[in-house]
């Protein structure tokens, strides 16, 4: 294994500029997928990811991370609060819309369906997707970063700034929820 994270901040913090590219590169997927899973707009996503950086950058050269913590959490949770501040900003939330790049049925092979059972699937997740809109934004929230961004229980508590506990809960609500659209439009999944 490389350089562990704790070790490429502390060269970072003591004028090592290239640290902190090696810690960009190795994480610059699962930041800028959440951001994307939040903002929905690629450019405004590009745009948040630098900032979340900047953010990062200056916060360990004032001296202010916590090293009991580990990095990608700490630095997702930036990436969330900047996601947060853009819209209180903007006073308007994302929304996952049918036309979006978000497609679960890219998850899946081309050649585990046929071409009807495709245009089902198809047809069936863009209303699921549209359900997905509709729920609270926490639980939102909790469901794109566990399914789409990856994230684990953990990582995603860390991200939002709660316990655990609260995050698997907003997940089974966000479920919970879904189930209750799904049932009350008739999708046939």
């Amino acid at each position: 294994m490389g350089v562990s994270d704790q070790e490429l901040i502390r060269r970072y913090v003591s004028g090592h500029q290239a640290a902190m590219s090696v810690l960009m590169h190795r994480h610059k997927t699962r930041i800028f997928t959440t951001i994307y899973q939040l903002v929905r707009h690629q450019e405004l996503a590009e745009d948040l990811f630098q900032d979340t950086f900047v953010k990062a950058m200056q916060t360990l050269q004032a001296g202010r991370y916590n090293e009991e913590g580990k990095f990608l959490p700490w630095i997702l949770r930036i990436a969330h609060n900047l996601c947060i501040d853009h819209f209180r900003r903007n006073s308007r939330m994302p929304l996952v819309r049918a036309d979006d790049d978000w497609d679960p049925l890219a998850r899946m092979s081309d050649t585990e369906l046929h071409a009807e059972d495709k245009l089902m699937m198809k047809q069936s997740l863009a209303k699921v997707k549209q359900l997905v809109a509709r729920l609270p934004e926490e639980q939102r929230e909790v469901l794109i970063m566990r399914i789409y961004g990856d994230l684990s229980f953990k990582e995603i508590a860390d991200a939002t700034g709660v316990s655990i506990n609260t995050a698997l809960g907003r997940m089974r609500y966000a479920l919970s929820n879904l189930r209750k659209l799904i049932h009350q439009k008739g999708i046939n999944l």
